[in-house]
């Protein structure tokens, strides 16, 4: 169930320069341009995170089959489909009339086609049919990569909108993804290996790694994934409410992508002989450190490293806790089931958390650092299979 003749270096760098262009094109998009895009349509800010939580539901509902799809025939070709979709998504944001909001949330809706079939999940579960339970390594180097989406996406995408507007900047973003991403997925990246026949049981978790087990590790990670998406969408706007200018929760918010690429890079050295259980302990109790950190008047900085580093892990953890605790089989499958709880709340936690701003100001701190106690104490909760 590998690929040896096929350079891990080339598969890796591939996946990693393709992820960041992913996600700094879409997950990181709606943080910059949705004042912007409101204000062209006559509408709130929170109705273009709306649409944009639309597109994560949408995500979260096409996982489990995206993740069946890539099990059975590989992933180099859904890869290179959700350039196609995120290309078209963008595209379609761009030349939306002001007066046809239904078209702009078709857009959104792209998106997140795009987003189901080309993000960290299936770009993870091409590497477990690639790699089969070798994969931790190959998940850690992509996820290292694209650890610098928000520090490229943020402020480029700020950049092209100032100097382009943000449809400007949404159209670049499309030709970025039929003219680079879409070539490193069909050049670079080898089909899979035909999977071993399996029954169906065998995509099901079994002994001490259980159902029991199952449903504690997508708690952990459901509450992880609320976190991560509210501050993807929110980071700048929390720091700016914490007393910051708008000029240094931007450079503060950037902080949170060397500090993710600074945490992977621990993971591969440092870190490498620890379960990816200890690692994932360790990774969510950068949530509620965090904000500990910023209430203590330690400052945006300090929030963003400390959320950053935890970050860093958690999107390795994603990858490498379920392949550590059920193995390499059915694993596209499987982590559409863990996932898709997270998914769901991921896709409300743009507005949910927007909401939460507008009402409560810096109090919404809090129900992220809750949030992460939660996870925190499910993950403490599980054990590791004998």
């Amino acid at each position: 169930m590998s690929a040896p003749g096929h350079g891990r270096r080339r598969v890796v760098g591939a996946l990693g320069a393709a992820q960041t262009l992913a996600w700094a094109c879409s997950y990181y998009l709606p943080a910059i341009v949705a004042a912007p895009m409101a204000d062209d349509f006559g509408l709130p800010p929170s109705a273009i995170f709306g649409a944009f939580s639309a597109s994560l539901l949408l995500t979260a509902l096409l996982g489990p089959w995206v993740g069946r799809v890539i099990d059975h025939n590989g992933g180099r070709g859904v890869l290179a489909c959700s350039n196609l979709a995120l290309a078209a998504g963008l595209a379609v944001l761009a030349v939306s009339p002001a007066g046809w909001p239904l078209v702009l949330f078709l857009g959104w809706g792209l998106m997140g086609l795009g987003m189901a079939l080309g993000l960290y999940d299936a770009a993870f579960a091409t590497l477990a049919g690639l790699y089969g339970k070798d994969a931790r390594g190959p998940i850690s180097g992509v996820a290292m990569m694209a650890g610098f989406a928000s520090t490229i996406g943020w402020p480029l995408t700020a950049w092209l909108s100032a100097e382009f507007g943000w449809r400007g900047a949404c159209l670049i973003w499309a030709l970025l993804q039929l003219g680079l991403a879409l070539p490193l997925h069909l050049l670079l990246v080898p089909a899979s290996p035909p999977p071993a026949p399996v029954s169906p049981s065998t995509e099901e978790p079994e002994g001490a790694a259980g159902w029991g087990q199952l449903a504690l590790l997508a708690l952990a990670l459901t509450g992880s994934g609320f976190n991560i998406a509210a501050m993807a969408a929110h980071l700048p706007g929390l720091l700016g409410r914490s007393g910051a200018s708008p000029e240094a929760a931007l450079a503060a918010a950037s902080l949170v992508g060397p500090m993710q690429v600074l945490a992977r890079v621990l993971d591969v050295s440092l870190l490498r002989r620890l379960h990816p259980l200890a690692t994932a302990r360790l990774a969510t109790a950068g949530h509620p450190l965090a904000a500990l950190a910023l209430a203590a008047g330690l400052g945006p900085a300090a929030f963003a490293l400390v959320h950053g580093a935890g970050n860093g892990l958690l999107t390795i953890v994603r990858g490498t806790l379920p392949l550590a605790l059920f193995g390499a089989r059915g694993y596209g499958a499987r982590q559409g089931i863990i996932l898709a709880p997270m998914r769901l709340i991921q896709a409300l936690a743009p507005l949910a958390f927007g909401l939460a701003l507008e009402r409560m100001g810096l109090g919404a701190l809090w129900i992220f650092g809750g949030v992460g106690l939660i996870s925190l104490a499910a993950l403490m909760a599980l054990r590791r299979p004998a």
